[in-house]
This record gives C-alpha cells, sequence and structure tokens, in this order.
C-alpha cells in the first residue's frame, strides 16, 4: 500500500518504541530503517530497479547497516537499555 496525505506511513509502527526484549527492538530497528526507504521512495518499483545497485556494493551495506544501528540505539534508550 503507498502512503497517501490521507493514509501517511506509520514511521513508528504502533505508535511506540518500548519493546519487552532487545530482539524485539532489533527488529523493530530493521523495520524502521525499511520504512524510511519507503517513505523516500514511495515508488516500489523503482526500489526493485534499485535493490541490485545497493546488494552488491559493500559501502552501501554498511550504511543500511549504520541506519539500522542508529534506530536500534534510540529504540535502545527509550527501553531504558531493557533494565
Amino acid at each position: 500500500m503507498n502512503a497517501t496525505p490521507a493514509n501517511p506511513i506509520q514511521l513508528v509502527p504502533g505508535n511506540s518504541l518500548i519493546t519487552k526484549t532487545p530482539e524485539e527492538g532489533r527488529q523493530l530497528a530493521i523495520k524502521m530503517s525499511r520504512l524510511i526507504v519507503k517513505a523516500t521512495q514511495p515508488d516500489a518499483a523503482v526500489r526493485e530497479k534499485l535493490r541490485p545497485m545497493y546488494a552488491e556494493d559493500p559501502a552501501m551495506l554498511i550504511a543500511v547497516c549504520q541506519a539500522v544501528a542508529t534506530e536500534f540505539a534510540t529504540i535502545a534508550a527509550a527501553n531504558n537499555y531493557w533494565r
């Protein structure tokens, strides 16, 4: 489903960063990173066309990991590092 002004992409699923475990937090970080790509490039056909370019580029894959790590750090802080 594409986002529209009447139906925007929810960038924080469930409108909460709180998770029960670090594993759930990591999964949320991955999902949030994917959602920002979708929000940035809403055309699914264009995203599919671009996928081979970054799938085989080590620097771009590292950038993906950095984006997920940043999201995870935010989620971990919101969860008081699960203490």
